[in-house]
């Protein structure tokens, strides 16, 4: 059939060189891709874990700090309320906290923190939906307690959290809802400088240069802004509903942050991190932290006292 024995071997030459080593070429550059890739893989998950052991140990020594010198005193917390078209409120708190700020965003976004908060009576669910360094979404599901005047109960909270760990922000917003139309807020953690008298002269701009003037012996304290808005749902706006919702609402924040103070202090005394339930503490334990909590209480219910007497004398006048 085929009068010259060359062309064969001639036509799988041609098809060697046209299909088969371009192939070969392209699963060959592929191939370095992908490990390329997996080197790249490789290098970042150990920069990443490398990063959380260095931060780990910065936190610690920063704790240590506290624990060798324990001494503060909570301030009652800022806490202003604005009212827009009757029912539509914006609550900006403001609070300095004794201890680290990593260790209060830790306590914040912890996946179990019901241990710290006691209005948040169980969590219910919670869904990574995005993560990406520093950065992740989180669907959170959860039953929160309220009380208000002679009313108790429970309400369930479903939301859509952003946190960023390097930036020590998170951003919120409430997916679906009962009782309220509009519901969302942020918060962010700053670091307080406490011990700024070890600098001397000198004005720490930089938590390197606080840790460098003050030899390493300078505390770190924190200072929580949290802004959120909120506005019932119809049924809810009419008074005095939608005056029981904000009282509501400004009540269960108010308990967040003394919960949130309560546990600094107890950290502050050397236990640890834990919480209410399970914290393993002992009689002696348990007394302490529930004279601590009752002095922040009677401190803040003090302040409130005072503030409701100015707006009265002001009425008065």
């Amino acid at each position: 059939m085929f009068q010259n024995k060359d062309v064969f071997p001639g036509f799988v030459v041609w098809i060697n060189q046209t299909i088969r080593e371009p192939l070969k070429a392209e699963f060959k550059r592929l191939k370095n891709v992908k490990e390329e890739n997996l080197v790249k893989s490789l290098k970042a998950e150990i920069e990443t874990t490398h990063d959380k052991h260095r931060n780990e140990e910065k936190l610690e020594k920063q704790l240590q700090a506290w624990r060798n010198n324990p001494s503060w005193i909570d301030q009652p917390p800022k806490v202003q309320v604005k009212t827009q078209n009757g029912s539509f409120c914006h609550l900006n708190v403001e609070v300095n906290v004794g201890l680290p700020p990593e260790s209060v965003y830790n306590i914040f976004t912890h996946p179990d923190n019901k241990r710290y908060f006691k209005n948040i009576k169980e969590c219910i669910s919670r869904n990574v939906l995005m993560e990406e360094g520093p950065m992740q979404t989180v669907e959170v599901k959860q039953a929160a307690a309220w009380k208000f005047l002679w009313w108790a109960g429970t309400f369930p909270v479903h939301l859509i959290v952003q946190e960023n760990r390097k930036n020590l922000t998170s951003k919120y917003k409430q997916e679906k809802t009962m009782f309220m139309k509009v519901f969302e807020g942020c918060w962010r953690v700053e670091p307080l400088f406490i011990d700024e008298h070890l600098c001397d002269r000198m004005k720490p701009k930089t938590l390197q240069d606080y840790d460098s003037c003050s030899n390493g012996r300078g505390r770190i304290g924190s200072k929580v802004t949290m802004d959120q808005m909120f506005q019932p749902s119809a049924i809810l706006t009419p008074p005095p509903l939608s005056w029981y919702i904000r009282g509501i609402t400004i009540k269960t924040t108010e308990s967040m942050i003394e919960d949130l103070l309560a546990e600094a202090a107890r950290l502050r005394g050397g236990g640890g991190g834990g919480g209410h339930d399970d914290d393993g503490q002992g009689e002696n334990g348990a007394v302490l932290e529930k004279s601590k909590d009752e002095h922040i209480k009677e401190r803040w219910r003090s302040r409130r006292r005072s503030k409701g007497m100015r707006y009265t004398n002001r009425r008065m006048m």
